[in-house]
């Protein structure tokens, strides 16, 4: 699911600006509904309202539905949509349990996809050119001790990057042929 980019600051201006229940905000800004009425409750509000109709997150008329209608959910603009999916395919933080990881997850994709460069697994393990290139010489000054373990399943990529990244190399070669 899709939020807005300041779900808080989003529900304190739908709650100022529209007639929407506290059920549409939420469900819109993933809160929960008694988050939303808090909001609603303050006295005073440490935050400014931030207004999604001019982020493009949200149309005019998708709110004046929701406003006539209850049952009515808003839904997030597809540039927003596009953006955040863009976002999340661009790597993030990785957990320090998995850091350690990220030698075995590297040795997993060069052993399953040899035909991915070095740039891209150094792309999709958030890592460097010359360590993707160490480990693929076995030179890297730790290689006797890489255990070899699935990225996909410890989280550190996602199935459909590494599927799209395979897509890629898969054509490339076919066009060098």
């Amino acid at each position: 699911m899709n939020y807005p980019y300041m779900p808080k600051s989003t529900a304190l201006w739908l709650i100022e600006n529209t007639a929407l229940t506290f059920e549409q905000i939420a469900d819109f800004c993933g809160m929960h509904e008694l988050e939303v009425k808090n909001i609603a409750d303050a006295e005073n509000h440490k935050m400014q309202g931030l207004d999604p109709v001019l982020n493009g997150q949200l149309t005019r008329e998708n709110i004046k539905a929701a406003e006539a209608d209850p049952s009515v959910r808003l839904v997030l603009t597809e540039t927003i949509v596009n953006a955040q999916e863009k976002n999340k395919r661009s790597g993030g933080y990785t957990p320090k349990l998995h850091r350690q990881n990220r030698m075995g997850g590297i040795l997993w994709i060069l052993k399953n996809y040899p035909e991915l460069s070095d740039a891209q697994v150094a792309r999709l393990m958030r890592s460097t050119n010359p360590t993707v290139s160490s480990v693929r010489n076995k030179t890297h000054k730790d290689y006797a001790d890489i255990h070899v373990c699935n990225p996909i399943t410890l989280g550190l990529v996602s199935e459909g990057v590494l599927k799209e990244e395979v897509t890629k190399a898969q054509k490339k070669a076919q066009k060098n042929k």
